[in-house]
């Protein structure tokens, strides 16, 4: 009986420790499929969901959002355990990953739905944005940056097909000719820094 016991606490302990390790954040940089694809190689990572973040409408479809007049962003929601890798390495892989000097726009993509942005849960996460950009600022490594730094007030996750889009569909065209090629681009530059 005693050893049961010890089981189920040490078991229960666990889940509650992992749990209270998990937080969430919220990035867009373009196309979801892309954005998805390139947090899920990143290690602390639990999962990545695409969706929609910052417009107007409620329960937006895709067809909607790709309108550009419902105010979303195709944003991924990045879920990961903290005691593996922290925000500032999140804002790290989302600044890394794509063009933050281009407004409503990456590679292909055009419009406010492919906006560069950030929404935060937590005064914190939006303080961290604001330091992470500074330094970048800083640092001279862009032109300029458009990445928006939104109050996250609502996220709805796109159709089920869109989600791990880029693994379920490898030889899509355009996986093939971008989001692949953009990936690649990313594991690149990590490998190098």
């Amino acid at each position: 009986m005693v050893i049961r016991y010890y089981i189920l606490t040490v078991t229960l302990f666990s889940v509650f420790s992992i749990q209270a390790q998990r937080e969430v954040a919220y990035f867009a940089s373009g196309c979801f499929w892309c954005v998805e694809a390139i947090f899920e190689t990143v290690e602390g990572v639990i999962d990545a969901e695409s969706g929609y973040c910052g417009g107007t409408f409620t329960n937006p479809t895709y067809s909607q959002i790709c309108s550009g007049s419902t105010g979303h962003a195709e944003t991924v929601k990045v879920t990961f355990r903290s005691d593996r890798v922290t925000y500032e390495k999140l804002l790290e892989v989302f600044f890394n990953s794509h063009d933050p000097s281009t407004l409503n726009q990456q590679g292909p993509d055009k419009g406010t739905q492919y906006r560069s942005a950030i929404f935060f849960k937590e005064e914190k996460q939006r303080d961290l944005a604001r330091k992470f950009i500074l330094n970048l600022k800083r640092q001279e490594q862009f032109s300029h940056i458009t990445t928006t730094i939104e109050k996250m007030t609502k996220f709805y996750p796109a159709e089920k097909y869109h989600q791990d889009f880029v693994k379920n569909n490898p030889y899509h065209p355009y996986v093939v000719s971008v989001s692949k090629p953009r990936k690649l681009k990313f594991l690149k530059k990590l490998k190098n820094n």
